[in-house]
């Protein structure tokens, strides 16, 4: 698995303080980008959170997720939690160390009562300390939230006091994209009362042993959800119930349960999990199954297999402006694109992490993950591997039908209906229900034109061979 380190550099380890108002949560920031730039130590907001014990328990929970394995739990925890400010809420994200579980709280304005938020997005320390701060955290009295460094930090500190260096898995960063393309497509399935939610929640298996690792559905049955070892017509998949354990801290401050999911076909999907709190929301997001991540879904493949898509998606990304709710509609008309093509430029930006996906408004939000922006696409092996295969003139059309050497084998790539369909083992196995393989992408490729393009250029040259370099480990299907 190609890794990078991230060095995240903060003025001061975050820390729960007693202050004469009550109690002061400092939330230090890393390097983030604002709509002023880069900046080192940004600052989000200065107020106080109108459910201070919710808002704890779900920073905590969102911390949980940030530090899970589900899959070989001996490897370290990943990133710290990223924070984004959208100009009316705070949005603290992670993604867990093994990629299938990604996590969020919205702190909307209702739960937020002080200046206006800013805009952008950073890394936020959540230290052990902190951790056993707010876990300790009783009472009701006023909790005031700093997300980034104070007065005193700023003309105090000379430079960066505390600094951590983590392992960026490429996957991990394949796997933020591919959350936001899987939501994109949820409806809402169930919703439960905060009561039945606290019952349901409650009645679900916490061991993350084999028999528990597998998918199970659960079926809207009157007020609550009847769990099913088959799926039924309106079963909601809930693969790995374990990895909801996440939610169990705000159960205490839940006001409703939302269940979101695509209509399935009785095969496992992923699927979003809502508490609503006092002014936020937590929302755990998991993929459909245990041990597969988000990483290898392949959602954004068809939109990083076309030139036009990056057009696109470069102009869309000059119009963006840290909004809460990005307007398709209104894009269209200011770029003059198509919403399909403005649609297929938000996932590409998603890919980048520049845009992510709030179930609950049904829209794309504005953020700028912090690492870099290009890797997901450099180095998503089946995107690599179809570059290579047109770049090398592996493919050949015949109307409907396509023919791919890859290796010493030739596979037949067909279309029917705006699908394509290989010959291939990939295929055979997921039935395009993991995005296509390397093969049906090349044909893609060559039929938009991609090989008069960069994927069309000479080994060896142009931005093509820049991106043909194959990750150690995860090889392309």
């Amino acid at each position: 698995m190609t890794r990078s380190v991230q060095a995240l550099a903060y003025a001061r380890p975050s820390a729960l303080e007693s202050v004469a108002e009550g109690r002061l949560l400092g939330l230090e920031t890393s390097g983030g980008l604002t709509p002023t730039g880069a900046q080192a130590h940004p600052t989000f907001f200065s107020g106080f959170l109108t459910s201070p014990q919710a808002a704890a328990r779900g920073l905590l929970a969102v911390a949980d997720v940030a530090a899970a394995r589900f899959v070989d739990r001996s490897r370290r925890r990943l990133l710290d939690p990223v924070v984004t400010g959208n100009g009316d809420r705070l949005r603290f994200e992670s993604f867990s160390g093994c990629g299938g579980v990604y996590a969020r709280l919205d702190v909307l304005s209702a739960g937020l009562d002080g200046a206006e938020t800013g805009h952008g997005t950073t890394n936020v320390d959540v230290n052990n300390p902190l951790r056993e701060a707010l876990s300790r955290m009783t009472g009701d009295d006023p909790l005031h939230l700093r997300v980034g460094p104070g007065e005193l930090a700023v003309t105090t500190l000379d430079g960066a006091v505390v600094e951590k260096k983590v392992p960026l898995p490429d996957r991990w960063l394949r796997g933020f994209a591919e959350a936001q393309v899987a939501s994109a497509g949820f409806d809402l399935r169930a919703e439960l009362s905060a009561a039945e939610a606290v019952r349901f929640l409650r009645s679900l298996p916490r061991t993350t042993g084999t028999a528990s690792r597998g998918a199970m559905w659960v079926v809207p049955a009157g007020r609550t959800l009847r769990p099913t070892t088959r799926p039924l017509a309106g079963a909601v998949c809930l693969p790995g119930p374990e990895r909801l354990t996440a939610l169990q801290r705000v159960l205490r401050d839940a006001t409703a349960l939302r269940v979101y999911g695509p209509v399935g076909d009785g095969t496992a999907t992923a699927g979003a999990w809502e508490v609503v709190l006092p002014g936020m929301r937590l929302t755990l997001t998991l993929s459909p199954d245990v041990s597969r991540g988000f990483s290898g879904e392949g959602g954004v493949l068809e939109a990083l297999a076309t030139e036009e898509a990056a057009q696109d998606a470069e102009l869309i990304s000059v119009l963006l402006a840290w909004e809460p709710r990005i307007d398709v509609a209104d894009l269209a008309a200011q770029s003059g694109l198509t919403a399909e093509r403005v649609r297929a430029a938000l996932v590409r930006l998603g890919t980048a992490g520049r845009v992510g996906y709030d179930i609950a408004d049904a829209a794309y939000f504005h953020r700028e993950l912090p690492y870099d922006a290009d890797r997901a696409e450099r180095h998503n092996p089946r995107l690599v591997a179809a570059r290579q295969l047109v770049s090398s003139g592996a493919v050949e059309l015949a109307g409907d039908l396509a023919s791919v050497a890859s290796g010493e084998r030739r596979y037949q790539v067909r279309e029917a209906g705006g699908h394509l369909r290989c010959t291939c083992t990939w295929w055979s196995d997921h039935q395009g229900g993991r995005g296509p393989c390397k093969h049906a992408l090349a044909v893609r490729m060559v039929r938009r034109g991609a090989a008069a393009g960069d994927a069309g250029a000479a080994p060896g040259t142009g931005p093509a061979a820049a991106d043909a370099v194959v990750p150690a480990s995860g090889g392309a299907r």
